[in-house]
């Protein structure tokens, strides 16, 4: 026969294992959550929607519409002036002006064959811009 006071300890005991358990099971869950950073396929980041907008374009221009990708160029060009350069004092051109000015002259050259483009545009030239500025945003993360 087990003393009275056992029972209330193991039980307690057990709880508390329990919790411990489930804490380190939804930890790691937390854990993965955290690493994949996206929400709907764009990056949760600081440069995401750049990034995700950048890529529209491409897709576009892959697709043949150029007339799109133009448009998209100019709402990409338009929401990071506001932000990154108007944007106060997070904006990149305040935190880290050189930073900003490497990016702005990247994404120009993206942009820029495909609102000149007369007719089909040069998609070598445009991949390999495109392809740049993706990485100088890696840099902003």
């Amino acid at each position: 026969m087990r003393p009275r006071v056992q029972k209330p300890f193991e039980a307690l005991l057990l709880l508390t294992l329990a919790l411990l358990l489930m804490s380190s099971v939804n930890g790691a869950a937390f854990a993965q959550d955290r690493k994949v950073a996206q929400v709907n396929g764009v990056d949760n980041s600081k440069m995401g929607a750049y990034r995700a907008l950048a890529q529209h374009i491409y897709g576009d221009l892959q697709k043949g519409e150029v007339l799109a990708a133009a448009e998209m160029g100019r709402v990409l060009e338009r929401l990071w002036d506001k932000a990154e350069d108007y944007g106060g004092d997070t904006a990149l051109s305040k935190t880290n002006h050189e930073l900003f000015e490497e990016i702005d002259k990247a994404m120009d050259q993206f942009l820029t064959p495909i609102w000149e483009a007369k007719g089909k545009p040069d998609l070598a030239k445009i991949k390999a811009a495109y392809t740049n500025y993706l990485e100088k945003l890696k840099l902003a993360d």
